[in-house]
């Protein structure tokens, strides 16, 4: 009973430093030290459970699988620092016409297009708080409508793969599956890869996409727009150049990982490489940056471009990269750096060739985004970005050895273990705990605080991906949900002062709504995430 009276003073000294506004990796690895101190004062901490936590961090450091979050990160930073989302969803608006209808369903597909290349909330909400904002006003969208399209799709990059919330859950939930099996007398359990996660998210996420076009749909099927669509032909070419590379890099990066080419590590790389190159191509000067109004979207894209020996140069060099995949598929000169084995064949010759190539490519777009100012921008960025997350990693496995030593963890099974029903009732029960913790908790916070307290219990009996798929869905409602939503706190900054914050609330409760929804599908009908891992991977 007194280690529950601490379990209490913990989890009421954590809401208060949360509340106070102290930055939360501070309050996640500050207050559980300072109330373990405390206890042991009373007796009531051993203090030599803190021995363990220096070993926890090295093994973070460890993990090879967490590289993939900044270079993820970076990938994200640099489409956004070099405009090429901004330019794609001006392409595909004007494509799709000037009708509210049309206007927001363009949105919300450029905006899938962006969660499945960037992933990164702020840059994207705010790009599209400036950009389709005004835009979407002006053809006579409700503010509450396009406040809360935005808002909700500038969240989509947390379930639509590849995903930085993704790649975290299946660190945690692969460590738990193998605790939950060992405690269930399975020593060799089937790994849970970070690739079965995104196989998994794929068919919820397109799903969820599909609801909210149902709904933006139905919201403004009868709403007159306000002034004429703007009926300018429209280049093929240009929305080509716009649209198709950064399709080609989601194909590259989503399906070197579903086709067990690569690691989820190694497609980041994949990713960053190609985002290099279409960043390189498209990247104009400081004088290049058009100056046409937010939302007023302009007949021709710059007039400005890159050079075009230099987006051929790009153009070769990505083609070069495919090339070198196709190598790697068929199984032709592989080259094994790691022991220094080469065959003199005429494959790995080739390879060799091509790798040279594509270095050369790579260091010449590094130095045209370097001299135009956005590559140090965005490493800047990223860093920073990176730090934070691998800092609230760090500060939560802080607060989970000390919940730990509080016998956190005894408690939380006799609480699970003691809910009527079966495994569906505790994952419930879970599901509802993560939802309320997503109203004053960042996803990073409750990924390393929740998963490994209740995934050695519930994975025992419960398919891991559909497990994982379940909390990713969940997860993605604490961006919107008050009061630290931080995709409401994005779309504040970049939002008019005459769209307040009450409608900014509202306008996201059917969003919210339209994710519990989805979230019960999945819930209800688990093929839907565990089919394609399935297949792909058997």
């Amino acid at each position: 009973m007194i280690e529950h009276g601490w379990l209490i003073f913990l989890g009421l000294s954590l809401l208060a430093g949360i509340l106070s506004g102290i930055p939360v990796m501070l309050i996640l690895s500050g207050v559980p030290v300072a109330v373990a101190f405390f206890a042991s004062l009373f007796g009531g901490f051993d203090l030599s459970f803190l021995q363990a936590y220096p070993q926890r961090a090295y093994g973070v450091m460890q993990n090879s699988l967490l590289i993939a979050v900044p270079l993820f990160v970076l990938m994200g930073v640099l489409l956004e620092r070099s405009r090429v989302a901004e330019r794609t969803l001006m392409q595909v608006s004007r494509l799709l016409g000037g009708s509210p209808m049309a206007l927001a369903l363009s949105v919300l597909l450029i905006s899938t297009l962006i969660a499945a290349s960037t992933g990164i909330i702020g840059a994207t909400i705010v790009m599209l708080g400036m950009i389709s904002l005004p835009a979407m006003r002006r053809v006579g969208v409700p503010d509450s409508t396009a406040s809360g399209l935005i808002c909700a799709s500038g969240t989509l990059g947390q379930i639509i793969p590849p995903s930085i919330v993704l790649i975290l859950l299946g660190d945690q939930v692969s460590n738990a599956y193998l605790d939950a099996q060992q405690r269930a007398g399975n020593f060799a359990p089937d790994a849970v890869t970070v690739g079965d996660l995104f196989a998994g998210a794929l068919l919820p996420g397109l799903v969820l996409v599909a609801l909210y076009g149902v709904f933006v749909t139905l919201r403004l099927a009868r709403t007159p727009a306000k002034i004429q669509p703007d009926t300018t032909p429209i280049s093929s070419w240009d929305v080509f150049r716009e649209v198709v590379p950064p399709i080609m890099l989601i194909l590259a990066v989503l399906g070197s990982i579903l086709v067990g080419v690569a690691t989820p590590t190694e497609a980041a790389a994949i990713g960053v490489a190609g985002t290099l190159l279409i960043t390189a191509a498209r990247v104009t000067s400081a004088s290049d940056e058009h100056s046409h109004p937010a939302g007023s979207f302009p007949h021709q894209p710059e007039e400005r471009r890159s050079p075009a020996w230099l987006r051929h140069s790009m153009t070769g060099t990505a083609l070069v990269g495919f090339a070198l995949v196709s190598l790697r598929i068929s199984g032709t000169g592989r080259i094994n750096l790691n022991s220094a084995e080469f065959s003199f064949g005429g494959g790995s010759l080739l390879a060799l060739a091509l790798t040279v190539l594509l270095l050369a490519g790579l260091v010449l777009a590094v130095v045209v985004l370097t001299r135009s100012g956005v590559f140090g921008a965005a490493l800047s960025q990223a860093v920073q970005v990176s730090g934070m997350i691998f800092g609230i990693i760090l500060a939560a496995s802080m607060l989970s050895l000390v919940f730990r030593g509080f016998g956190g963890d005894d408690w939380v099974h006799e609480l699970l273990t003691g809910l009527p029903g079966d495994e569906r009732t505790m994952l419930l029960f879970t599901l509802l705990v993560i939802f309320l913790m997503g109203f004053v908790l960042e996803f990073v916070e409750i990924v390393f605080i929740v998963i490994p307290l209740v995934g050695p219990i519930l994975l025992q009996h419960i398919d891991p991906v559909w497990f994982a798929v379940l909390v990713a869905l969940n997860l993605q409602t604490s961006f919107l949900t008050p009061p630290f939503g931080f995709a409401l706190f994005y779309y504040r900054s970049a939002a008019p002062a005459e769209i307040s914050t009450g409608t900014i609330y509202r306008a996201i409760i059917p969003f919210v709504l339209i994710q519990v929804v989805t979230l019960g599908v999945v819930f209800a009908w688990p093929p839907l995430a565990t089919w394609l891992p399935n297949l792909l991977f058997g």
